[in-house]
């Protein structure tokens, strides 16, 4: 009778309920690296996000800049040419 498992679900083998158990083990460690990887991407796409409005302040900026340099350069010339 070693290694048998009796109960309402009548008589179960021993070695069934192990590999049960086993691949109730792997299950659970799958779904703890999933939510890890999930966590990480959630966190990885805010830090990105942040720093893509920055960029786009930073271009915006350098937009403004331009013009300005543009426009210096420009009035220089017309002042030569007089």
């Amino acid at each position: 009778m070693a290694g048998i498992i009796t109960g309402v679900a009548g008589t179960i083998p021993f070695d069934v309920v192990y590999k049960v158990g086993q691949m109730g083990q792997w299950l659970q460690a799958l779904g703890i690296v999933i939510v890890i990887t999930i966590v990480f991407q959630v966190i990885t796409f805010f830090l990105n996000r942040r720093r893509l409005k920055e960029i786009e302040v930073i271009k915006k900026d350098m937009a403004r800049i331009e013009g300005k340099i543009d426009s210096l350069i420009s009035n220089n010339v017309k002042k030569r040419r007089r």
